[in-house]
């Protein structure tokens, strides 16, 4: 039960973090967010390919921004009103923070 609530409260945090202009999605824009200094969080789908997950886990232990794997390109899109993502950037440190703490409490 703890899980399912753990997971909602991330992507409500998503959610509310895209809204307020707080989020970039896609490659090219993580990517730009990330090696520009401006991205607090990625995130990348469970379900993203194998090539996506090397290249922006390899890109935020060098630019030493913090990352984690949690749900699907769907529910990532959805989350933000938008298609299917497999990366996404959190550029505000608040809502990185409060991210990350909810993303350890699913675990």
């Amino acid at each position: 039960m703890n899980n399912v609530q753990g997971k909602d409260k991330v992507l409500s945090m998503l959610g509310l973090a895209a809204r307020s202009r707080n989020v970039v999605s896609g490659g090219f824009a993580t990517e730009q967010a990330v090696k520009g200094g401006k991205a607090c969080l990625v995130i990348i789908a469970e379900d993203a390919s194998e090539n996506t997950r090397k290249k922006y886990s390899n890109m935020c232990k060098f630019y030493k921004v913090p990352y984690a794997y949690h749900g699907t390109k769907e529910v990532l899109g959805h989350s933000m009103g938008k298609e299917e993502r497999s990366i996404l950037a959190v550029t505000d440190r608040g809502f990185a923070d409060s991210i990350q703490k909810h993303l350890v409490d699913s675990e």
